[in-house]
């Protein structure tokens, strides 16, 4: 790709529903979080060496190592100081790739170990996106979607503080963590509760585990969108000929337009994905899937809504065109208001495709 096409795709505006906020802190930001907290678990106190050491641990294909990146990150968001900070800088580095609109996840369980409230971590995580768009010159919307992990017992108390706080910048609810032995039925509680208020939620299902996940967050637990999702493709026969055929799910999942957050750059190191250019999702756009491009861990997997678009164009053969379908598709599946979403689209995605195509 020229550098010409790259920096192209750097302005684009783009959309991000799948996103986590403790799988993206900017590593000299860690490393002062650490020294100013007293944390001397880090790797390394060298910013650039640390970020490279994420990126390792990430790619080593040990599950104990990948999970022992989250123990760094998640040990200096343990007061509001630091929520605030972290919540700030995430919503300004978006911001400068050229999202426009973004839901970033995390688990606010995870952040007590210093005393605060599951209120307090909400609450400071919120005051950080604030000032991190007002800083950005409100050029992106950062919402929140609150997770709960799938193999504790938090997940109705999650659900309950999502719909509290959804006016005040919590658009909805998610479970994470482990998919096997630990199907999302477990927590068939907090959907239930969640569709009775009228709360959005999405579910992790079908990136490490594979068709079941998936069929019991939408058929059971009614999933609005699915988290990964990538798995599918294996409801899919004889893919790329004549006889290719979607099974039941698939063409449910299709049918009813269920969107798919998918991680391209992070499922290569996960091992749900051979490479960039052999991953589902390309295959799944042309068969014209509601599929969405994500980041999912930014900081462990070394990338940026840029990156991730770049490589699909570089790899996969992608075009402009894909990248202006794929953000309209993420717009019309955040869990904003349709006026809002509308708007976003109108406003701002379609001007800006319409520019960058029209040069």
């Amino acid at each position: 790709m020229s550098e010409d096409v790259r920096t192209e795709i750097r302005q684009l505006p783009k959309a991000l529903l799948h996103d986590h906020l403790d799988g993206g802190l900017r590593p000299a930001t860690i490393v002062e979080l650490a020294e100013a907290g007293g944390y001397d678990g880090l790797p390394t106190t060298d910013a650039a060496k640390l970020g490279q050491w994420f990126r390792d641990a990430a790619d080593s294909g040990s599950l104990e190592r990948y999970l022992e990146t989250f123990d760094h990150s998640v040990a200096v968001m343990q007061t509001q100081e630091q929520l605030r900070r972290v919540a700030s800088e995430c919503a300004q580095d978006l911001a400068a790739d050229g999202v426009v609109y973004a839901e970033v996840r995390y688990a606010p369980e995870q952040h007590l170990q210093a005393g605060l409230t599951l209120e307090q971590v909400v609450e400071a995580v919120n005051a950080g996106f604030r000032a991190g768009e007002q800083a950005s010159g409100d050029r992106i919307v950062v919402r929140a979607l609150l997770t709960a992990m799938r193999h504790a017992a938090k997940s109705t108390e999650i659900a309950q503080l999502a719909v509290r706080y959804r006016n005040e910048g919590v658009a909805g609810f998610d479970i994470a963590g482990a998919e096997a032995g630990f199907p999302p039925t477990r927590h068939l509680d907090a959907f239930e509760y969640l569709q009775r208020e009228n709360a959005h939620f999405t579910i992790h299902a079908g990136e490490a585990f594979g068709l079941p996940s998936i069929w019991e967050a939408i058929q059971w637990c009614g999933a609005e969108r699915l988290g990964h999702g990538v798995r599918i493709v294996d409801d899919i026969t004889d893919i790329g000929t004549r006889a290719e055929k979607l099974g039941l799910l698939a063409a449910y999942v299709r049918d009813r337009r269920i969107p798919l957050e998918m991680c391209p750059s992070s499922n290569l190191q996960t091992g749900a994905a051979d490479s960039i250019a052999t991953h589902p999702i390309t295959h799944l756009k042309d068969l014209r899937f509601r599929i969405t491009v994500n980041t999912d861990n930014r900081l462990m997997s070394g990338t940026s809504m840029s990156r991730e678009m770049q490589l699909l164009v570089d790899e996969a053969g992608w075009t402009v065109e894909d990248l202006r379908w794929v953000t309209i598709n993420a717009i019309k599946s955040a869990f904003l208001p349709f006026d809002e979403r509308l708007a976003i689209i109108e406003d701002i995605i379609k001007p800006g495709y319409d520019a960058a195509m029209a040069g």
